[in-house]
């Protein structure tokens, strides 16, 4: 899509959540700012609006999916977005817990809201990470294409990593930690600033959870955990040039 002036215009969201008041305020302040807005009211029906939209090439951009839903949770619905989809998903939880978000971002979720939650602040929220994944990333595209490093290729324009003949799957956070350390291969990035390319300078995130998502890259990259992502002690992280 190309960005426009009006922040959310042509962006589509999924918002799923048992709460029909939560559901209009979101509503009420998406559509404001640009947005066009889908409802469920439980995880089945936010399954099949996301079954109805790739049926019909409608494509969803972003999902805020509340966890305690009955019948399916978003934990669930997660799930299902990952298995064909890299796009930006937001959880909304009334728990505060680290485990909750652990287990979410491990999922592959890329950002939470904890009711009760301010409006403008789940907007904003939505603005940062359509903006990061799909308006700055089309900026980009029009210089370059794909980005390589070894025998990984990145397409920037479908978000896709190539090792091979093989076609690695990645969640929008994965797709901008590899983004930038393919951009800069053998520069050192220290864990503030994976935080700030990954999650933005307005979200806090322990460093256990940038440890979660390190880890789920290397898994998907290699056995050997360290043959493309190196721990520099002390440092950070950098990405390997050369075998």
């Amino acid at each position: 899509m190309e960005e426009t002036e009006d922040s959310g215009m042509g962006y589509k969201i999924l918002v799923a959540d048992d709460e029909a008041e939560i559901r209009d305020l979101l509503h009420l302040y998406l559509e404001k700012d640009g947005y066009e807005v889908i409802e469920a009211a439980d995880g089945a029906q936010a399954l099949s609006a996301l079954q109805d939209a790739a049926l019909y090439k409608e494509e969803i951009d972003l999902a805020i999916l509340d966890i305690m839903m009955p019948g399916i949770d978003g934990y669930r619905v997660l799930r299902n977005i990952r298995e064909q989809s890299n796009i930006p998903v937001i959880m909304l939880s009334a728990k505060g817990g680290d485990a909750d978000k652990i287990l979410g971002l491990d999922l592959g979720a890329d950002d939470y809201i904890t009711k009760p939650f301010q409006p403008l602040e789940a907007v904003a929220r939505v603005n940062s990470n359509i903006r990061r994944f799909y308006a700055l990333g089309s900026g980009r595209q029009k210089q370059v294409e794909e980005l390589s490093v070894r025998d990984l290729k990145l397409d920037l324009s479908s978000c896709l990593l190539r090792q091979g003949e093989r076609t690695i799957e990645l969640t929008s956070i994965e797709y901008r930690l590899m983004k930038l350390f393919m951009e800069n291969p053998g520069k050192v990035f220290t864990k503030q600033q994976l935080f700030e390319q990954g999650w933005g300078d307005d979200y806090f995130i322990s460093d256990n959870n940038i440890m979660v998502c390190i880890s789920k890259l290397r898994a998907k990259l290699s056995e050997d955990g360290n043959a493309y992502i190196k721990t520099i002690r002390g440092l950070g992280y950098r990405m390997e040039k050369e075998d």
